[in-house]
């Protein structure tokens, strides 16, 4: 998401609107290279706007190539709009941690994933006050990967910007394995507190809670977001449940402090694959 030229800031700051609606409807996006070899214009920090994107003086651009460009030519408004805004975006530049490597969403199962759903059921049980078993969430949730070095505001903001409010549901173990079922038939989502095991054809062959065998009968605590409650993703986790509560907190109200905690503690942001799906032939 960072920029290197004035037009991919601007599009970097029009995605990151849009995308908060997913509860609304569904959208997608890519990212692509943008080459700022022509001006020289690499992503500003908070401090090094003049140096990392050039200025604006008496109407005129003065790229950080060193090339001028006249008053009315399309490069200085660019420039003119871009570097005006970077007032205005310097809180989401500040650095708020660092990961030590880079992390990339990737299914069925991906270090990244497993982050959010991890952190997202802490998050759950810490607001319900009850315990949370299982967790569930959508890979389409995690909308950019997390760099290496350091980690800007912005990363996490436009990692996890749709305002889906965070849940807490009670489900029997067989509505458990209905979800799983599907996860196994369709692709599988996010997923914590559990380790599933499915075949190539899309048959779920064994899952496990706490290292027992998912019983039908128990009452499992699942954290998830209201997206997926009710036909987001194809999915309503809220069907048949016991229990629901939907809190007030969305789930960068969640991943955000968690991050910012990483850091006061002195620890970088990394995590690995854990085996919790495994697909066989």
């Amino acid at each position: 998401m960072r920029a290197v030229n004035c037009f991919a800031a601007m599009a970097v700051m029009i995605v990151s609107v849009s995308a908060a609606a997913q509860d609304e409807f569904s959208l997608s996006w890519t990212r692509k290279p943008v080459d700022g070899r022509i001006t020289g214009v690499i992503s500003a920090g908070p401090d090094n706007v003049s140096e990392a994107m050039g200025y604006i003086e008496r109407g005129r651009y003065h790229s950080p190539s060193g090339k001028v460009y006249a008053r009315k030519s399309s490069v200085t408004r660019a420039a003119n709009l871009m570097i005006g805004a970077q007032e205005s975006m310097r809180e989401v530049k500040q650095v708020i941690a660092f990961s030590s490597e880079e992390m990339v969403k990737d299914g069925p199962e991906s270090a990244l994933s497993n982050w959010f759903i991890d952190a997202l059921m802490e998050s759950v049980s810490e607001i319900s006050g009850r315990k949370v078993d299982i967790g569930f969430t959508n890979f389409g949730g995690i909308r950019v990967d997390m760099p290496k070095g350091d980690v800007l505001l912005d990363d996490i903001l436009s990692m996890f910007p749709f305002r889906n409010n965070l849940c807490y549901l009670e489900l029997r173990g067989r509505d458990v394995r209905v979800i799983l079922e599907q996860m196994a038939s369709t692709g599988w989502q996010v997923i914590g507190g559990v380790r599933c095991v499915s075949s190539r054809d899309g048959r779920l062959l064994s899952a496990e809670v706490d290292g027992k065998p998912l019983d039908d009968e128990r009452v499992y605590g699942v954290a998830t977001v209201s997206f997926l409650l009710d036909g987001g993703d194809g999915y309503s986790i809220a069907r048949n449940s016991l229990r629901l509560d939907i809190f007030p907190q969305v789930i960068i109200d969640a991943m955000l402090p968690y991050v910012k905690s990483l850091t006061e503690a002195g620890r970088n942001i990394e995590y690995s694959k854990d085996g919790r799906v495994v697909i066989v032939d």
